[in-house]
């Protein structure tokens, strides 16, 4: 199958369509045009700009189904796939876009993972997944704050570190007031402060913790670890807390 290159006549009469399968990577095309926003790869400039306005522009095609929007009409047409059921999970109904994100949803049942890393071999079961995996072993971060010199090699980890600057706390509890930028934080919050469950247990003396860190930090009242040092002296101390009091009463720092 051919498709335009950038230097291809169009009816500039007509909206602009992505092609799906230029846009997916089930097959050996070269996509150099990476979107730093969603990971998505293409094989031409003219492709990668249309798809941009999805993160650039105001959608202006609109879902009579549902009122999502989408900058394209080819992107309408594929969602409206998900209404008609055309491409239908047979295992548990879910209704996909297209054939090819149906290929990928079908690989989350049978366990297939096609996709391997050439340098630690594991495997994936889309190829998107590989594409950031392999930022592991290369050492790409594409995705830097505007905010300060920090990069990451997924756009995901940039948007939990973004809550550094906006102070945005999404993860709330449900049993109190607090807050939690990161779901994590709400989970170690909820085992430490309305749980009675406490599955850590010390090999030394058998006592009980809700958290792997209080074990960690209890741990080493047997073990005589200090990994914490005073930058001042030679001084170390087994808690944070310790090392923080010895600043405040020795050398007056945080006063």
């Amino acid at each position: 199958m051919e498709f335009e290159t950038e230097t291809d006549s169009t009816d500039k009469s007509q909206p602009f369509e992505i092609k799906t399968e230029d846009i997916t990577e089930h097959d050996d095309k070269p996509r150099p045009y990476l979107s730093t926003v969603c990971d998505k790869r293409f094989t031409t400039n003219k492709y990668f700009n249309v798809h941009s306005r999805i993160h650039t522009e105001d959608s202006v095609y609109s879902c009579s189904e549902c009122r999502k929007t989408f900058s394209s009409q080819d992107a309408l047409r594929r969602h409206k796939n998900i209404h008609t059921g055309k491409y239908k999970c047979t295992e548990c109904g879910k209704c996909c876009q297209s054939n090819e994100h149906l290929a990928a949803h079908t690989r989350s049942h049978s366990g297939e993972k096609p996709f391997d890393c050439s340098v630690c071999s594991k495997r994936f079961s889309r190829a998107g997944d590989l594409v950031r995996h392999s930022r592991i072993h290369s050492g790409e971060k594409p995705y830097k704050c505007h905010m300060c010199d920090k990069a990451f090699s997924e756009s995901g980890f940039l948007n939990t570190h973004m809550r550094v600057h906006t102070g945005d706390k999404p993860y709330k509890c449900s049993l109190c007031n607090k807050s939690f930028s990161q779901s994590s934080g709400l989970q170690s919050h909820k085992r430490r402060v309305h749980s009675n469950i406490r599955p850590y247990h010390c090999p030394y003396c058998g006592k009980l913790f809700k958290t792997e860190g209080a074990l960690k930090c209890h741990v080493r009242f047997h073990t005589g670890a200090k990994p914490y040092s005073c930058r001042h002296c030679s001084e170390r101390f087994t808690h944070h807390m310790q090392l923080k009091r010895h600043l405040l009463k020795s050398h007056n720092e945080g006063t």
